[in-house]
């Protein structure tokens, strides 16, 4: 069995897709543990971490939440773990989660340092394992090469495994291969892939948004798989909205409350997804009967536009069970970019 740590330079990496797409495009035996979650979620009355159930579920996994992960709160772990117990407990579940298997995959946390004062940050777990070390780094050109530095100054003297880097999400492929590539390269730094970055992966379903701001849907279910492109704001006049570019943009989301039945009828008239209802304002019948007939789903939360437009703005878009064109997306991306023979002999 081969034993391959993930982890990520910064948050938002990319991790759990890389993980997903090896998967997806390698027929092997997997297993899967996340040591320290980060993504605390509340499944079958137990605490799940998001990454974690999803790949369970994606892998057919069996496993329960606490044979893949310790826990999720630094005080608790502190309380219950030093770092024997720490190094004895992860190399169990490993054995356990790796049994029969060909891979087992082992996430960080959502950065290097993450979990480092309860002895859980990847380059522990990485020593624990006595597995590979996949750092996968993504960002703008300079904070990529930022962190590349980094990890050639502190991480490649630590006896830690370490296999190499996945780039991801690099805006301008060509551009990063012909200013950037060569001088990582010249560090010594092991490149196992430059993949890049996909505008279908930053988007979401409408049912998404449905669960994480915990809205009531009172139109259009059937719609609920619609995948939002664009979104727009209807915190102006209708007129003034409808003469906005943004308005006509494909597969629009609108936020707006739920009295501007004008401008929700409009919306419902044009290229939407969904619209979101504001104000905990129900429209008049006559707009949820449309939208169930145009299966456009209405979502009613209570928080104002404005600070509903704030939760959205901060909004991750990542996968779900259900985000079968994504998985295929990931497992082309991570066939064509990474060097997988490399990876997993």
């Amino acid at each position: 069995m081969e034993t391959i740590i993930i982890a990520s330079s910064r948050e938002g990496a990319g991790k759990t897709s890389i993980i997903v797409g090896i998967a997806t495009a390698l027929e092997k035996k997997y297993g899967y543990i996340k040591p320290f979650g980060d993504r605390l979620i509340y499944r079958r009355k137990k605490n799940w971490d998001y990454d974690a159930n999803l790949i369970v579920n994606i892998l057919g996994l069996e496993e329960e939440p606490d044979k893949i992960s310790l826990g999720f709160n630094h005080a608790k772990l502190r309380y219950v773990y030093n770092e024997d117990a720490t190094r004895t407990t992860c190399q169990e579940m490993a054995e356990n989660s790796g049994k029969d298997k060909d891979v087992l995959f082992v996430e960080g946390g959502k950065d290097l340092t993450y979990g480092a004062s309860i002895h859980l940050d990847a380059i522990a777990l990485s020593k624990y394992l006595n597995g590979k070390l996949v750092i996968v780094v993504s960002g703008d050109s300079d904070t990529i090469v930022d962190d590349i530095r980094y990890i050639n100054k502190y991480i490649k003297t630590q006896d830690a495994g370490f296999a190499g880097i996945i780039i991801n999400k690099v805006q301008d492929l060509e551009e990063f291969e012909n200013v950037f590539l060569k001088g990582i390269r010249d560090l010594g730094i092991n490149v196992l892939g430059v993949i890049p970055y996909k505008d279908q992966l930053t988007h979401f379903t409408m049912n998404y948004l449905a669960e994480n701001l915990f809205a009531k849907v009172i139109a259009g279910e059937k719609g609920l798989g619609n995948v939002v492109k664009n979104i727009f704001v209807g915190a102006m006049s209708t007129d003034e909205s409808l003469r906005n570019p943004l308005f006509i943009k494909e597969q629009k989301l609108l936020i707006t409350s739920g009295d501007r039945s004008d401008m929700i009828l409009a919306a419902l008239e044009s290229d939407t997804m969904g619209i979101l209802l504001t104000n905990n304002i129900l429209p008049p019948a006559n707009i949820i009967t449309r939208a169930s007939e145009k299966n456009i789903p209405l979502l009613l939360v209570a928080n104002d536009t404005f600070m509903v437009s704030k939760q959205l703005d901060r909004m991750e878009a990542l996968l779900t069970r259900d985000s079968e064109n994504e998985i295929e997306l990931l497992a082309q991306l991570v066939t064509k970019y990474v060097k997988l023979d490399e990876l997993i002999q």
